[in-house]
């Protein structure tokens, strides 16, 4: 008896449990069905892939599409588009929003809102704050949430835990893993002034936000996740000072890292950028970013995550320390691991590893972060030897620009494909919205 397939992605090569293979790809009921040769199977829709390296879909577990509340610098239609563009296939929405993210209408509201006009699939994580700390635990627990955001350095709102008593709090209420941005609070208001003088420029961000600031506030999460029992993720971690620390934690937490400190470096980016490199924590010298590149080599690291946080040209174009720190990301997160992996600064197996497993694992995403039979039929079709030039133009995100406007790259996403649906193909979006809730093995 012949198989029947939905669709049938065919001539790839296939990054599957067992390494990188030559296989046709089964797709029914918006799952993979089967690895094998299809060429006289049946389906309504098949994907030549011919050329192409076919890669468990992309999940961005770090972005920032500021809905509701801000909608004139992104929303979830134009940031989820962005994400398909990119190769993404599900995206964690950060709290940070007006209003944050707090309580089960918060998380309710967001998923409304994303339902019919989300390109991809999502999950929306619950803000941390001292109002809400004793129902974390329930909270975190509701479909459709990523887990718990804490923001230990400056935010919007009520969202910043800076305390160490709320913190210990937020970390006693729960047992998913917790996601933390970490920057020690008193010690950036304690600097303040360095920026707040005349003639100030971008230049002194990573002075004003130091390696110390970083070091004391990630030092003081390890004590108390070591004492509460609880995992914590550290996310965008910038210093070759904390880096040390972390590798000898691992039994409590874990890391990230993103794009563009992997990629750019000061003096060099706020020369060229000016405030468009501005973001928290901040853009570091070169001798950070090799650490970082050693983290990832060492395994220490273990998902990249764009941290993409746009915000309009005229609202950059403040004078520096008004102008607001974040860049978009979400697009350019694979385009850039791509190139980075064509220079041989990692395999494309670890990438994969730090695109879409690594997330799975840390996250206890359900039926996502693998190419295997039962898992979603989530796929990013790689050209990886398309030679392409990153530009403003190509960027989807109602801010309009990337701090990568011009750079070269070699390795560019051809296809994403969602629960069997072809969402893009060659940089043209297709179809309808048909983003869905991440299901998360820890939900009830």
């Amino acid at each position: 008896m012949t198989e029947r397939y939905d669709l049938i992605i065919h001539g790839g090569r296939v990054a599957a449990q067992g390494g990188i293979v030559d296989a046709d790809i089964g797709v029914a009921g918006g799952k993979v069905s089967a690895l094998g040769d299809f060429s006289t199977a049946e389906a309504p829709a098949r994907f030549d892939a011919t050329g192409l390296h076919v890669l468990s879909g992309v999940i961005d577990t770090q972005v920032h599409f500021r809905e509701p509340g801000l909608e004139h610098k992104e929303d979830l239609a134009s940031g989820t588009a962005g994400a398909v563009l990119g190769g993404v296939t599900s995206i964690f929405e950060m709290p940070n929003t007006n209003p944050s993210t707090l309580t089960a209408e918060d998380l309710a509201d967001k998923l409304a809102r994303a339902r019919g006009r989300a390109w991809c699939d999502h999950a929306f994580f619950m803000g941390a704050a001292e109002t809400n700390a004793g129902d974390l635990a329930r909270l975190e627990r509701l479909p459709g949430c990523a887990g718990v955001k804490v923001f230990m350095g400056s935010s919007t709102g009520s969202l910043l835990v800076d305390d160490d008593k709320v913190l210990r709090a937020v970390l006693e209420n729960g047992s998913r893993r917790v996601a933390i941005h970490s920057e020690d609070e008193s010690r950036l208001r304690e600097r303040r002034p360095l920026v707040e003088v005349d003639g100030a420029t971008v230049h002194l961000h990573p002075e004003w936000r130091d390696v110390e600031t970083a070091l004391l506030s990630t030092r003081r999460l390890l004590a108390l996740a070591t004492e509460t029992g609880r995992q914590v993720h550290v996310l965008h971690v910038t210093t070759a000072e904390e880096m040390e620390v972390l590798a000898k934690h691992r039994d409590i937490a874990t890391v990230e890292v993103t794009p563009q400190h992997l990629t750019l470096a000061a003096p060099d980016c706020y020369d060229r950028l000016g405030t468009l490199a501005q973001m928290n924590p901040p853009i570091r010298e070169a001798r950070h970013r090799e650490a970082l590149w050693q983290a990832v080599a060492d395994g220490l690291v273990d998902v990249v995550g764009s941290d993409h946080a746009p915000h309009t040209l005229e609202e950059k174009a403040r004078p520096y320390p008004e102008s607001p720190a974040g860049m978009t990301g979400v697009q350019t997160l694979l385009p850039l691991l791509l190139d980075h992996m064509n220079a041989g600064r990692l395999s494309l197996e670890r990438l994969i590893d730090l695109t879409s497993a690594g997330a799975a694992r840390l996250y206890g995403i359900d039926g996502k972060g693998s190419i295997a039979p039962g898992f979603d039929a989530d796929f990013t079709l790689v050209d990886l030897k398309a030679e392409r030039t990153i530009g403003n133009d190509w960027i989807a995100s109602k801010a309009g620009w990337t701090p990568f406007d011009g750079m070269a790259v070699k390795g560019w996403p051809s296809a994403t494909i969602i629960r069997g649906h072809v969402v893009m193909r060659e940089d043209e979006i297709q179809g309808d919205p048909r983003g869905e809730p991440v299901r998360f093995r820890e939900n009830p």
